[in-house]
Parts: structure tokens; sequence; C-alpha cells
């Protein structure tokens, strides 16, 4: 029923879908696993239907619909690799999979600002850190390369001035809580809750200080070969995701029920704050030229990528369907 209403919501204006060719394929395969500031592409669902997308699979590590698991780095090795079709996920990472010669496409931009950095009582601002311990979930990806090229960009060295602790989001909110480490890098809804339970206080929440909050977090990617050969299909999709991303904004409870169900997510009243503090309804206003830009600029300044970012977003960005549909729906 929650998915049916969404529709209705958004005025899925089938005359206007009806005008278009048909998708090239009736197939869509997207990654799900538990990032639900990605939320989009689970809330979407009906939105596919609508689209023409009759099979819609959410593939997980294991190559298998259902359960959530994987590693950090599994959604964009599979999109690379064909077995998964289009992905929202975080545009740093996408990137430095570009950087490495993937054939991996970014088609626009969702939301910005999905991190958070919380701190303990010797950690007011990102220099603070010189020196003291920091929790991250995994080496490489989301957590640790956001914090990297914050502390870089400050004049930092990320991988001698800090000294860097590997645990689950779990542990971590509770070795902060314990004082036995000095900040971690929060991802929702674990920021969520750090906030309602007072634990730490946030040094800097990149939906709203800048520059951070000026450029797109969580991006669409797509398989090359499957935009070369399904433009339809990739221009409807990204459709499917954009409108979703409103829903997010204008409905964050019914958003948040419908990843709760979806096992995307665990926590209801975390999701629902997550929903209503990340920015989904700024997708029209960023520029997705100037996001990676900038990250391909701050991945470069922490030595993280080789390319600079004018070879990135020529050879690895395709806007002309992000760009359409900014003008067709215009909110």
């Amino acid at each position: 029923m929650a998915l049916s209403a969404i529709a209705g919501l958004l005025g899925v204006r089938p005359e206007t879908i009806a005008a278009e060719p048909p998708p090239e394929t009736t197939r869509l395969r997207l990654g799900k696993w538990p990032a639900i500031c990605t939320g989009p592409q689970y809330v979407a669902e009906q939105l596919f239907q609508a689209e023409g997308f009759g099979d819609i699979q959410y593939v997980t590590r294991s190559g298998t619909r259902g359960a959530v698991s994987g590693a950090a780095d599994w959604p964009l090795k599979s999109l690379a690799a064909s077995e998964i079709d289009v992905v929202v996920t975080y545009g740093t990472d996408i990137i430095r999979q570009i950087d490495a010669g993937a054939p991996i496409v970014l088609l626009g931009g969702v939301h910005a600002g999905c991190y958070e950095l919380f701190g303990g009582e010797r950690v007011r601002a990102v220099r603070d850190l010189r020196g003291r311990k920091v929790a991250v979930p995994v080496f490489g990806f989301g957590h640790h390369v956001f914090l990297s090229m914050m502390t870089s960009h400050v004049g930092l060295d990320p991988k001698k001035d800090i000294e860097w602790v590997v645990q689950s989001p779990a542990e971590s909110k509770n070795l902060l809580a314990e004082g036995k480490i000095d900040a971690l890098m929060a991802f929702p809804p674990d920021a969520q809750e750090l906030r309602t339970k007072k634990i730490g206080h946030v040094v800097v929440a990149s939906a709203i200080d800048r520059p951070w909050s000026q450029y797109f977090c969580c991006m669409i990617a797509a398989n090359g070969e499957f935009v070369r050969k399904h433009p339809m299909a990739t221009k409807r999709a990204v459709r499917a995701i954009l409108k979703a991303a409103d829903v997010c904004a204008t409905e964050p409870a019914r958003a948040a029920r419908l990843l709760v169900d979806r096992e995307i997510s665990q926590n209801y009243e975390y999701t629902f704050q997550a929903m209503k503090d990340l920015p989904y309804n700024r997708w029209r206003e960023l520029d997705p030229t100037d996001a990676v830009r900038f990250w391909a600029l701050r991945l470069h300044e922490a030595g993280m990528i080789k390319s600079g970012p004018n070879k990135i977003i020529a050879q690895g960005t395709d806007w002309r369907f992000f760009n359409a549909l900014k003008k067709e729906l215009k909110g």
C-alpha cells in the first residue's frame, strides 16, 4: 500500500512516460546493502515499475535477492562486472573506481551530506584529530575516505597524524561513550543515535557545514555498457530514483517505513530522523560536475587517486539524462 501511494504522491504522469520509447530492457538490477542514505533506490521500486521495468532485482553480495550482506566494495565491483546495472552510493567511492579504470559512469546526484564527525572532549575541530584515536569501520571506503579528505584539507596527513581504529559502528559508539577513542565518523542512522543518546558532540556535519554541504555526496552510477546499450532504460531508471528522492524529502515517515520494511534499516525512529536530516530536496540545485571536480581534487590531495578532475569528468560522467530530468521534474 505504501509503494502504491508513492506513485499517487508524485503524480507519475503515465501519459508522459507513455510518450517516450519503452526501456530497451525490462530487467533492472540494483545493489542492496544497509545504507539508508541511499534510500531512493529502494523507495523507487513502484516507480521503476511505472517506468516499464517488470523484473526489478535487488542483488546482494551472494548474488541472491533478500538478506543484506557484503563488504564495502562489492556493489561497485559488481557494477563494473555487469552484475548490477545501476546503483546509488558514495560519489567518492565511484570516483576512485573510475580512476582505477572501472567501466562505470556517473549519471547524476541524489543528495549532499551523509557523514558527521563526532568527537570527545579533546576534539573540537578537525585539526584536533592530530595524534588522536579515530574509529572507522573499514579502510579505503566511505568513512575512512571522507575523513581522510577532511583531515588533508586542513593540513594533516591522514596516514601519519591519526591513529586509526577499525571497529564496527556499534563498537565505535561504545568506545566513544567510554572515552576510549577520541572521535568517529558517523553515518546514518548512527549519527542520529549518537545525538539522541548524547554521546560525544558533532564536530562537522557534512549536510550543513561548508564546503562539504555544497556538493553531492551520494550519486547515481551505472555500468558503462548498460548505459550504451540501454539509454532509454537508463533515463527511466534515473527518473525513478530522482522522484524517489523527492519522496524521501516530502514524505520522510513513508520513506523510513519502507526502508525498515525492506530491512535496509532496523530502527524506525532513527531512520525517520535521518530522512528528515538528509537534504534530498537539493538535487535540483547542486551541480554534479562541481561535485566530481571537488571530490576528485580532495581525493588527489589525500593521495587516493592519480587522475585529475578533468580526466575523471571526461571519462566517467554522462549528465545528459540528469540534465534533461532537472528540466522535466521541476518540482
